[in-house]
């Protein structure tokens, strides 16, 4: 039979129950393999009992002695009850600079005891004892979550300024850098928000006029990488300028805020055809096919232009495996066909169409392709005027060994 003997505000704090007369204290920590918590009991005595009851620090304090025993314990091992009962003496019932020795010789959880108020220059110079002096009974995991990404940062030697934590509070990437970045002012010091957003507004004028357009190459919702790392490239420096004290984890994320907005408005912008209302006065269909033998016909008089739908086209095909696309204008013989695995392209014109049983004739010239603006300006073109039209876009090669010996020059240049 267990009976309950002492809780203490709910939630994760490790209890006391009698367990067929014997006192224990239980605690849940760890996770089994389904990823639900463990729970745990180790014997107490009386005495380890009234210290518990009495004083929050050192209930705290051995909290996070044991924890690291639970973790150890894997998804079912057994806790180390003797390793466990070791530490209820030296942490309960003795001296706080014994304390402080056995906490410089153990493992324990530093994050829970910063989560309870714990005092953290106190924590860092090994005062144990005198840090848990502001404990509180409720946490603040927040306040621990930013402890660990002060503490990230200084093992990569980044200390924050005032406004360095500010504008990574405004962006919510104070304890993550990878989380999408977003404005929340109301996170910000009142007395430090003009300035934040001072800094924020020097990246937007840096950033004018600049956008970052879509890559069909990688799909409905991907973004052109080198707009990005131009724009990026931009802010940054700009933002360096006007503020030199700033550190780059402030800098970066200003730059990363900008940047992630305006892929926003590219991703959310509806179709506008690529800029191509020009296309209209196309009379002849065209064709698109991919490397897995897909096709779309275009028909002239439609809803939108045939660079809209080919690029529509690529977005929802264009896969590791499928990175080859052809437009063909069937009625002129004509067409060109996009390697995106190579940055290359090809356009084939027919010179003799077979007739009689007769293979038709084709002239294949290849050039190479700078990302994914030279793809658009190449299929604009073509839609525009054929392959004649592609002669002042990039130089042509015939010869297969020529152009392969171009595109890997090309390649191994830094």
């Amino acid at each position: 039979m267990t009976d309950i003997v002492f809780t203490r505000g709910g939630g994760w704090y490790p209890g006391v129950v009698r367990e067929d007369g014997e006192l224990r204290l239980t605690l849940g920590a760890g996770a089994d393999a389904n990823h639900e918590p463990r729970t745990f009991t180790f014997p107490i005595g009386e005495a380890h009992l009234r210290v518990i009851r009495e004083d929050l620090a050192r209930h705290l304090l051995l909290w996070s002695a044991v924890i690291p025993l639970c973790e150890a314990a894997g998804t079912r091992g057994d806790l180390d009850e003797d390793a466990a009962v070791a530490l209820l003496d030296p942490i309960l019932l003795s001296a706080p600079a014994e304390v402080d020795a056995l906490f410089r010789a153990i493992r324990w959880d530093r994050n829970r005891l910063v989560a309870h108020g714990a005092d953290t220059v106190l924590l860092e110079r090994g005062q144990v004892c005198e840090a848990m002096r502001t404990a509180t009974e409720r946490s603040d995991e927040k306040r621990a979550q930013e402890y660990q990404a002060d503490r990230r940062r200084a093992e990569r030697g980044v200390v924050l300024g005032p406004l360095d934590a500010q504008i990574l509070r405004y962006t919510g990437q104070y304890l993550h850098g990878a989380t999408i970045p977003r404005r929340t002012p109301d996170a910000v010091d009142p007395a430090l928000l003009p300035r934040v957003l001072a800094v924020i507004a020097a990246a937007e004028r840096a950033s004018a006029g600049m956008r970052i357009g879509p890559d069909p190459r990688r799909g409905r919702r991907a973004t052109d990488k080198r707009d990005w790392d131009r724009m990026a490239a931009t802010v940054g420096a700009a933002v360096r300028r006007a503020y030199p004290e700033l550190v780059d984890d402030a800098v970066r994320t200003v730059s990363f805020l900008v940047c992630s907005e305006a892929a926003d408005r590219s991703r959310d912008a509806p179709a506008d055809d690529d800029g191509e209302a020009a296309d209209d006065h196309r009379d002849v269909g065209l064709s698109f096919t991919d490397d897995r033998g897909d096709e779309k016909k275009w028909s002239p008089g439609g809803p939108r232009t045939a660079s809209a739908e080919f690029w529509e086209f690529v977005a929802d095909r264009s896969a590791a495996d499928n990175e080859v696309f052809t437009i063909e204008d069937e009625e002129r013989g004509e067409g060109i066909q996009l390697h995106f695995y190579a940055d290359s392209v090809a356009r084939i014109t027919t010179v003799r169409r077979g007739t009689a049983g007769s293979d038709p004739q084709y002239r294949v010239e290849y050039s190479l392709v700078d990302g994914i603006a030279g793809y658009r300006d190449l299929v604009r073109a073509f839609v525009r005027g054929g392959c004649a039209a592609l002669d002042q876009h990039g130089r042509w090669i015939a010869d297969v060994d020529e152009f392969e010996r171009t595109r890997r020059e090309r390649d191994t240049r830094p």
